[in-house]
């Protein structure tokens, strides 16, 4: 315990706080796009995750992703139960803050992850097979992909591939996820005939703001120090953040007005495009970054809506996209000076990154829609995952959880 930094172990221990934030965060984001009648239902599906996936990783998911390694495919069992992991500090992880701690801090990570995916089909699905869902895509798609990422001796991680706070492991896995959930579940009752305005985007703009915040734990928090590397990635992610949300202004008021809702929504997508990139690229860099993920991810949404798929909140476009540029931005701008434990990109002369970091896209994008159609078609196939008819007219705050959010 000599090791242990005071800084570094209160910048992570606040980093934790922050990160939790987010779910509830994203959660209002959500709820305000829902129609009223599920707005309770819609954060429900958000807000359960700090309890279900609160108990599996301290009793097995954190031994999955980060425990000793198995062929560079998934961690062992020395874990379960946080059996030894204590107070003193696991050098293949963190060297200067409580192994604990580093526990905690990547299980805040595993909370919002799946609760990303959730935007994809609200308004009808069984809370029952959503639960099921739920526990088995953490287990079986999250924590692999972790440990293949971050955990030492996992295979990407292993090859030099950069990820520096998530853009493969959270948001690309949760943008196709969320995609192949919505192509299995099908769209709303009345979709594209009945209107399904968003009830309250006052609502999803107090989200938006909680998860800005959220996210300066979340990739500031990754450098596990608080030092020059986490202040970079703070700075980095508030910069993409700001020049998603112009362009994306821009792009709205061209194509008639400058919305509130696009405005947000260009603000998260910025984020979550710099997430894989934050520590390893300068703010200049990610300015470029945030720029370019705005069309990406506005685009997409077109392209979604022209396919008449109903991926209710655009998961897809907004995290899947937009952190897949991210994650090629990072094989282009990444640079050591920011940097020393990374790697230069394409642009600072090592055009190998770039492979790199194409090889981990399509390994997260075939792992994570493979494994999550599969789960959801055999849940769909055995007990259901959509409401009944009536029980999706009704709404599903009062049909699936007997509350009503406004009188």
């Amino acid at each position: 315990m000599d090791n242990i930094n005071a800084g570094d172990t209160s910048w992570i221990l606040v980093s934790c706080a922050l990160v939790l934030m987010m779910t509830p965060g994203l959660a209002l984001f959500y709820g305000g796009m829902a129609r009223k009648k599920n707005v309770l239902s819609t954060l429900t599906l958000s807000v359960i995750f700090m309890a279900l996936v609160g108990v599996q990783w301290v009793l097995y998911g954190y031994s999955l992703s980060f425990g000793q390694d198995i062929g560079g495919i998934i961690g062992g069992l020395n874990f379960v139960g946080l059996k030894g992991v204590g107070a003193a500090p696991n050098p293949d992880y963190a060297k200067t803050i409580p192994h604990s701690l580093f526990a905690a801090f990547q299980m805040m990570f595993a909370v919002i992850t799946p609760a990303l995916i959730t935007g994809a089909f609200v308004e009808r699905v069984r809370f029952k097979s959503f639960l099921l869902f739920s526990l088995l895509w953490v287990t079986l798609v999250y924590d692999p992909l972790c440990h293949w990422v971050w955990g030492k001796g996992g295979w990407l991680g292993a090859m030099g591939c950069l990820d520096f706070a998530g853009g493969t492991v959270v948001h690309i896995a949760a943008g196709y996820s969320a995609l192949a959930f919505a192509l299995v579940i099908g769209p709303r009752r009345g979709f594209g005939h009945s209107p399904m305005e968003p009830h309250n985007i006052p609502l999803t703009v107090l989200g938006t703001g909680l998860l800005w915040v959220g996210w300066f734990g979340f990739n500031a928090g990754s450098a596990l120090a608080a030092n020059g590397v986490a202040v970079n990635a703070l700075l980095s992610t508030n910069t993409s953040a700001a020049a998603a949300a112009l362009v994306w202004m821009l792009l709205s008021w061209l194509d008639g007005r400058p919305s509130l809702l696009g405005i947000a929504t260009g603000m998260v997508v910025g984020l979550a495009a710099v997430t894989p990139a934050a520590g390893f690229i300068t703010p200049m860099a990610a300015m470029v970054l945030g720029a370019v993920a705005a069309p990406l991810s506005y685009y997409a949404i077109r392209f979604r809506q022209n396919r008449s798929l109903d991926e209710s909140m655009d998961v897809w476009a907004c995290h899947g996209m937009a952190s897949t540029w991210g994650m090629v931005a990072t094989g282009l701008f990444a640079t050591m000076e920011v940097n020393g434990a990374g790697a230069n990109g394409l642009f600072n002369g090592n055009p190998s990154q770039l492979l790199l970091q194409l090889l981990g896209i399509v390994v997260t994008i075939a792992f994570t829609f493979g494994m999550t159609f599969v789960i959801a078609k055999l849940l769909d196939w055995s007990i259901g995952l959509r409401v009944s008819n009536m029980e999706e007219e009704v709404g599903l705050d009062i049909s699936a959880h007997g509350e009503r959010a406004y009188l």
